[in-house]
């Protein structure tokens, strides 16, 4: 993909991001979910390419736009895409950190039509010459963490999303003596954080969405992570619906671990998150001197880069400060 085509998707989630932090801490998530979506959506709809949503606010008779299947842009290089417009929508609402607006793309193909459910998922900065595995035990995957790593077990931390669903997951944890960081949204940051020196995450474990699964991916194959997944209709009260959906779709086995390069197709991938609340990889967006300023992540699997992009928007009476 031509560098000019990431940077206008750029533009599309940076835009998305600014419409959702006019909702920081207003304890309205809807609302916050919907301003980014309208604006990531209609940003899209000005981009001369033909874009189609792999991933995205649901089926179509769920979701009235970015629905999954829909079809954007004004024409030409056919793409991939698979969005999360506000990933942390309760982050957002309540101010918390580490709520960012999220978009990958690839060619048209390459990334998986992932169903509306959930996935057992494990990430981490390296998979351990193959010692980590969704099929492995949570011991089994720490202490082969722990081996490759150089570390204690006592030192290993795990994120897991606070869910009753996960109970016996951190108990598990708990007797092998690592230590658990608990969060409450953001699945996709606390994957990719695996890979990120200075986030204090080793290991990510436990369920959640499948289309984050999918986005979480394209950023850790673009940084050399790990990722895997297996999808856990069981999870799921319309796990049998959704399970049918998928079977027309999905073009995987759908009871099989799913790596990498089956979530994934293409190295020409590329995964852009721009910060709504301030986080741990990127800062929200501000507004200073008339101006409006946001930082936003680049990981491209094409070139094997990370870029960290600060943008400022001059406001119409405003000043730049940088």
């Amino acid at each position: 993909m031509q560098a000019n085509r990431i940077m206008e998707v750029l533009g599309v989630a940076e835009l998305a991001a600014i419409a959702a932090a006019e909702w920081n801490g207003r304890g309205d998530k809807v609302a916050a979910d919907q301003a980014a979506t309208t604006a990531m959506r209609e940003a899209f709809n000005e981009i001369d390419f033909s874009g189609r949503i792999v991933i995205g606010e649901g089926e179509r008779d769920e979701a009235p736009m970015l629905y999954i299947g829909e079809e954007v842009g004004r024409g030409g290089e056919e793409i991939d895409i698979a969005v999360d417009p506000l990933e942390g929508t309760n982050l957002c609402a309540y101010n918390r950190a580490n709520s960012i607006a999220t978009i990958a793309i690839a060619p048209r193909g390459a990334l998986l039509f992932a169903p509306d459910t959930y996935m057992w998922k494990i990430a981490a900065a390296t998979d351990c010459n193959g010692g980590l595995s969704i099929a492995n035990t949570p011991a089994q995957n720490i202490n082969a963490l722990a081996e490759a790593l150089g570390k204690p077990v006592s030192e290993i931390n795990v994120c897991i999303l606070t869910r009753d669903r996960h109970a016996d997951l951190i108990k598990q944890v708990r007797e092998t003596g690592a230590r658990i960081r608990t969060i409450d949204d953001g699945d996709v940051h606390g994957c990719i954080a695996t890979a990120v020196p200075g986030t204090g995450i080793d290991l990510y474990l436990g369920s959640g969405g499948s289309p984050e699964g999918v986005l979480a991916c394209t950023g850790l194959k673009a940084i050399g992570g790990f990722f895997e997944g297996k999808l856990a209709f069981e999870l799921d009260k319309h796990g049998a619906e959704k399970r049918e959906r998928a079977e027309k779709t999905a073009e995987v086995d759908l009871d099989a671990p799913l790596t990498m390069d089956m979530l994934v197709r293409s190295d020409d991938a590329a995964f852009i998150a721009c910060g709504v609340t301030d986080g741990e990889m990127v800062r929200g967006v501000s507004h200073e001197g008339g101006s409006i300023s946001t930082e936003s992540v680049v990981m491209n699997a094409a070139d094997r880069t990370v870029r960290f992009v600060r943008t400022i928007r001059r406001g119409a009476s405003g000043t730049i400060r940088f």
